[in-house]
């Protein structure tokens, strides 16, 4: 459950910590207070979509922590290695930025958007007065079934075995085709086959050729300079090379160091030098030796480039895109020449395929049936709780136009009868705002008793209910109390007399500034809001008298409840 809301700069809401009970927690206020910001507030820090807008005129940024106390062992903890600290207590928090990033942390450890919001569905419910809005929606109504009858496994096991029937026939179809298209299909790759395979093209090759052209071009020039360092270095007929004058540089030197050792040292430097001199030289030999070049050499070059450079334009940038795309070609070619056999192979493995997805499916609709009568009793039960004791509820099967898709073989959807006499017909065509109101709620219930979550919030579900109806659901809530948290925004004063805790949202002005604030009530502020919500502003004695019946009534229910 969540003990703790700490709210900084969201929207109206300078500052505000509101301590939760277990139990049934009730905000109530004006139209505009911003009760629903309180539940902006709990939605962003589990993680839930926000916008920037949310940061309050003037801040720098919008911060939300809660902190969450007697939590079950969470899927999330051990997939994410963070967990409650020493005392049970978890503290998630949420910093909104101007520009629209996001700094949260769990536990004090940093962590994504996408990991607070999966943390979060599993700590907290938020039920929305738009909610009612799913169930009109048809295609949630399987959904609905199937989370109650907690099918996850048959779902997983149908879809499964659908996937691949599903791959099997897409590779049907893409094997399909008419003897016309077949056949130029085959001339098409034939020629493009050929016509790589004549090229003979090697990896590589067109970067080589490359290299080797820029080095004829300039042939001449190269020549040139070696020629002219090799005849530098070792000399011609007509000269001595450069190793040769240092050969009677370090004779002349050596001959001088019979008298003086400066000048054998000076010999021992020349011999290095004419080492050297003599290693460059066999180095310009050796370059010279690789530069003969034939004649027409050039013109091939420059034939196999232009054959290469034509290939790229309709086969690929490179030698090696247009070898892999002659791979591509020899496979398709195979592939079609094949596909009679290979389409033959993939019918008898679509028969399988397609009986196993069937038996899946059908194992699926039994236990959906199954699911569904318990649904109805349940739903029909819950509503009873509600003050709608007669009306009737079912779910309606009906195979699926196609057969079957990714969600099974079934179409269900969620059918009543208002009044006694009258005929089963969609929810969208029967239920009035407060009816609807009150089947969401039962719905909900009925869900929450497979989920794991503490925490149920319900904001404003309560449109179009009033009088004994209202009070019913408020009982209905403080029901659901019992088991788990419920935060609930109202403004119904049968629905917060049953609080355990009651919180009023007040909205005021400051220094030109409009300022929200959140204060607990007990007492005689308790009985005065439950009067303001019954006759407005102007509270008389009469409506603090109705308040106090209301609390009174509302006490008598949870004794009894409780005895029970």
């Amino acid at each position: 459950m969540i003990s703790l809301l700490h709210i900084e700069n969201i929207a109206l809401i300078e500052q505000a910590d509101i301590s939760f009970d277990a139990g049934f927690n009730i905000l109530t206020g004006e139209t505009g207070a911003g009760k629903s910001i309180v539940i902006d507030a709990i939605g962003a820090v589990i993680g839930e979509r926000t916008s920037r807008d949310l940061i309050r005129t003037g801040a720098k940024s919008a911060l939300v922590s809660g902190v969450f106390t007697k939590l079950p062992n969470l899927p999330w903890f051990e997939e994410n290695g963070i967990g409650p600290d020493e005392n049970g207590e978890l503290l998630l928090t949420r910093e909104i930025q101007p520009d629209g990033r996001n700094l949260c942390r769990v536990g004090g450890r940093p962590c994504t958007v996408t990991q607070l919001k999966a943390l979060g569905a599993q700590l907290v419910n938020i039920h929305g007065q738009h909610d009612g809005q799913q169930l009109l929606d048809e295609g949630c109504h399987l959904d609905y079934l199937d989370r109650f009858g907690a099918l996850q496994k048959e779902c997983s096991e149908f879809r499964a075995a659908y996937e691949r029937a599903a791959s099997i026939r897409k590779e049907m179809e893409s094997l399909q085709m008419d003897e016309a298209e077949r056949q130029r299909r085959i001339d098409a790759l034939q020629f493009q086959i050929q016509e790589l395979e004549r090229a003979e093209l090697k990896p590589g090759e067109d970067e080589q050729l490359a290299q080797r052209r820029d080095l004829l071009r300039n042939a001449g020039k190269l020549m040139d300079a070696v020629e002219t360092a090799y005849t530098a270095l070792l000399g011609d007929e007509e000269n001595m090379g450069a190793s040769s004058m240092l050969a009677d540089v370090e004779n002349a030197l050596r001959d001088g160091g019979r008298i003086s050792d400066q000048l054998s040292e000076l010999a021992d430097k020349a011999s290095e030098v004419r080492y050297a001199a003599d290693d460059l030289g066999e180095l310009v030999r050796d370059v010279r030796c690789t530069f003969e070049f034939s004649p027409g050499e050039l013109d091939e070059l420059e034939g196999r480039l232009d054959i290469i450079y034509r290939l790229k334009k309709k086969y690929g940038d490179t030698v090696e895109a247009m070898l892999d795309y002659l791979d591509q070609c020899r496979k398709e070619l195979d592939g079609i020449e094949c596909a009679a056999d290979r389409i033959a192979q993939l019918e008898g493995l679509m028969k399988k395929a397609m009986d196993a997805a069937v038996k899946k499916g059908e194992t699926l609709t039994s236990a959906r049936k199954k699911a569904a009568e318990a649904l109805q009793k349940r739903v029909a039960s819950e509503l009873s709780q509600l003050d709608m004791p007669k009306i009737r509820f079912e779910v309606e099967f009906a195979p699926k136009g196609n057969g079957m898709d990714q969600t099974g073989m079934d179409e269900v959807r969620f059918l009543m009868s208002a009044n006694v006499g009258e005929n089963l017909k969609p929810i969208a065509k029967v239920a009035s705002g407060g009816e609807l109101a009150r089947i969401m709620l039962a719905l909900k219930n009925v869900l929450a008793e497979n989920d794991d979550v503490t925490t149920l919030i319900f904001d404003e579900v309560d449109t179009g209910v009033s009088g004994r109806a209202a009070q019913k659901v408020g009982e209905k809530m403080a029901s659901i109390a019992g088991h788990a948290q419920v935060l609930c925004v109202t403004h119904l004063p049968q629905i917060a007399a049953m609080a355990d805790t009651h919180f009023s949202v007040e909205k005021g002005e400051r220094g030109g500034r409009t300022y929200t604030k959140v204060v607990g009530l007990d007492g005689e502020a308790r009985c005065r809001e439950l009067a303001r919500l019954t006759s407005g502003d102007h509270v008389t004695s009469a409506a603090l008298e109705s308040a106090g019946e209301l609390l009174s009534a509302a006490k008598q229910f949870k004794i009894a409840s409780n005895s029970n």
